[in-house]
């Protein structure tokens, strides 16, 4: 078998049908028929509808949220409106009605290995870091310093593309520090996961004009399940395949969500400032992801928000008591961050030469530069 070929799995019972399908697979340089010993994933599932339909259709929506399978033909006998628009539902790509037209079966697949090609011939491109920002409590800045972080490194020459992903919810507040008008929300992505790819995650994405790429949360709880995990970590996977950074909004709960998304983190960014409560949450979230051992401790860096100087605790006591090394400090800037918040831009364009937008700008470089180990995780 071609290491380059790409494979094509049958379901087809109907011998005629069968027949035809491999005579004309055979035909192509590019395809090749997947043996029934073979356990790689096959670039094209194409299915017979049986008799029991239900029990075929979740077996596409299962292959699909799984993403072992790259498309499906569907193959029937039976042609109604109620079929066709299940096929279209669980993300099927064609439909081929029996008995086999080989034109139509040709076309099918001369159009599947040209889309294949297609995302093959792309540049390949050094797989995105997850970059999870959290916060020791509520009121801190988090979503501050995410959509600045986002903003700082898609405005660097050295960082190609950033998508920046709110998970706060339901109280994800994104959209309106970039004063945005979104259509659509990851919630999308849930209820139609067997769509989810490249042109399906691109659809669903808003551009700002700082050239970050935003994806807010549902204003619902409608999503905590584990369907809602399961497509999350696929979702993941797509965006650091197509970004470079993924940078996201984590809020300061640790659900079921939460705690999977933070395993999946590179690098994680525990926001906490210089008083006892912050300090002491911090070091309680410290050890809980010290116990899940994902991502790795070095993996894990605690940014001190707020920064003054002159406060009752510094820097050093912060260090003792969390028992880790501060990886960063944010100056205090309540007014540039608030004339930012309220105008709906980044600190960049509204005080570029703040300390606290130097900071961040800083920070986003710092980060750029970071070896992560490069664990798969997806």
């Amino acid at each position: 078998m071609l290491e380059s070929a790409f494979l094509v799995r049958l379901q087809v019972r109907n011998p005629e049908s069968k027949s035809l399908l491999e005579r004309i697979i055979r035909g192509f340089e590019d395809l090749e028929i997947q043996p029934p010993n073979n356990e790689r994933r096959p670039d094209l599932l194409i299915l017979e509808l049986g008799e029991t339909p239900d029990d075929d259709f979740r077996q596409i929506q299962f292959l699909m949220n799984k993403d072992a399978v790259g498309e499906v033909f569907l193959t029937s006998g039976t042609l109604n409106h109620e079929v066709l628009l299940r096929a279209l539902r669980s993300g099927v790509k064609e439909f081929l009605s029996q008995p086999l037209n080989e034109q139509d079966v040709r076309q099918a697949l001369e159009q599947f290995s040209r889309r294949r090609e297609e995302v093959r011939q792309q540049a390949p491109r050094k797989a995105g870091q997850i970059v999870n920002v959290i916060g020791s409590k509520g009121g801190i800045g988090i979503t501050t310093i995410t959509v600045n972080l986002a903003a700082a490194l898609a405005e660097s020459q050295k960082v190609p593309s950033v998508v920046l992903m709110d998970l706060n919810m339901p109280f994800g507040e994104i959209p309106l520090f970039l004063e945005i008008a979104h259509k659509y929300h990851w919630g999308e992505a849930i209820k139609n996961s067997a769509r989810l790819d490249d042109s399906f995650l691109m659809n669903i994405l808003t551009r700002h004009a700082s050239g970050v790429y935003v994806l807010p949360s549902p204003a619902s709880v409608d999503y905590y399940d584990p369907q809602t995990t399961e497509t999350l970590e696929r979702l993941l996977g797509l965006m650091k395949r197509m970004f470079s950074f993924v940078v996201i909004d984590g809020g300061h709960s640790l659900g079921g969500i939460s705690l999977r998304l933070l395993e999946l983190s590179d690098l994680v960014l525990l926001v906490s400032t210089l008083s006892l409560p912050c300090l002491t949450n911090t070091t309680k979230l410290l050890n809980i992801l010290h116990d899940l051992r994902h991502p790795p401790t070095e993996c894990v860096k605690v940014v001190i928000n707020r920064f003054l100087k002159n406060s009752d605790i510094s820097l050093k006591d912060a260090t003792e008591s969390i028992k880790q090394e501060i990886y960063w400090k944010i100056p205090n800037d309540y007014r540039a961050t608030m004339s930012a918040i309220n105008q709906g831009k980044p600190l960049s364009q509204v005080a570029a030469r703040a300390p606290v937008t130097r900071s961040l700008r800083d920070l986003a470089a710092a980060i750029s530069d970071l070896q992560v180990p490069a664990e798969k995780r997806f």
